[in-house]
C-alpha cells in the first residue's frame, strides 16, 4: 500500500514539474507595466556614492546624482586641499642635496621607532640592500648596482636625505613614495642611520 501511494504522489509531482515548464512564449502574458522592484534601496544606495551614477530622477528611491554638483557624484576637492593625514612635500627631485642639508626628522629615533624602521626596512628595501644594508640582496645579483648603505659615502649623509631618496629614488632605484608614507619613510631612514650603520 505505501509503495502503490509512493508511486501516485510522484507521479503527480512529475506531471505538475513538467507542466509548470511552458515554452510556449505565446502563452506567457505580456505585462503593460514593469513590476515593481523589491527593496531598490538594497541595489543602488540612497547616498551619494562617488563611483555610481543613477540619474533616473523618476525612481526616487534609487536616484543618488547630487542635483547641485552638474549632475554628477564626482566632485573635485578644493584648490590646495590634502588629504588628511599627509605631510606636503615640496622639495624637486633634483634637490637631494638640498633635502640633505635642510630637512629635519620629525620623529625621535626611540626604541619602538627603530623596531618600526626595521620592519619597513625587511619589508621593502631587504631584497634590494640586503637585511645588513650592504647591497648584497637577492636583486642586486641579476640588477648590479645597488647602493650600499654601510659605504663611507653614506656614512655621511643625514636622515633627510635617505628620505628623499626613499620617496624619488635615485639611479636604478625607483620611488616608493606610493608604498610608503612620510612618517614609514622617515623611520626606514632613522633605521638605517641608527643602527645599520651605528650613528
Amino acid at each position: 500500500m505505501r509503495m502503490k501511494t509512493f508511486n501516485i504522489t510522484a507521479a503527480i509531482v512529475f506531471a505538475a514539474t513538467v507542466t509548470s515548464c511552458n515554452h510556449n512564449f505565446d502563452r506567457i502574458p505580456v505585462h503593460e507595466t514593469p513590476r515593481v522592484e523589491y527593496a531598490p534601496n538594497m541595489y543602488v544606495s540612497e547616498a551619494y556614492e562617488p563611483v555610481t551614477m543613477v540619474d533616473d530622477s523618476t525612481n526616487k528611491e534609487a536616484y543618488n546624482v547630487m542635483p547641485y554638483n552638474n549632475n554628477s557624484n564626482l566632485r573635485l576637492p578644493v584648490a590646495g586641499t590634502i588629504k588628511r593625514g599627509a605631510i606636503p612635500y615640496h622639495i624637486p627631485k633634483d634637490s637631494l642635496a638640498y633635502a640633505n642639508a635642510t630637512l629635519v626628522c620629525p620623529l625621535e629615533p626611540t626604541e619602538a621607532v627603530l623596531a618600526e624602521g626595521q620592519v619597513l626596512f625587511n619589508r621593502f628595501c631587504s631584497h634590494c640592500h640586503g637585511e645588513g644594508g650592504e647591497g648584497d640582496g637577492p636583486v642586486n645579483e641579476k640588477l648590479q648596482g645597488v647602493a650600499n648603505l654601510k659605504s663611507t659615502a653614506l656614512q655621511g649623509v643625514n636622515p633627510g636625505h635617505i628620505f628623499h631618496v626613499i620617496t624619488y629614488g635615485k639611479g636604478r632605484m625607483l620611488q616608493h613614495a606610493s608604498q610608503l608614507e612620510p612618517l614609514e619613510r622617515w623611520k626606514i631612514s632613522l633605521y638605517v642611520k641608527n643602527v645599520l650603520q651605528k650613528q
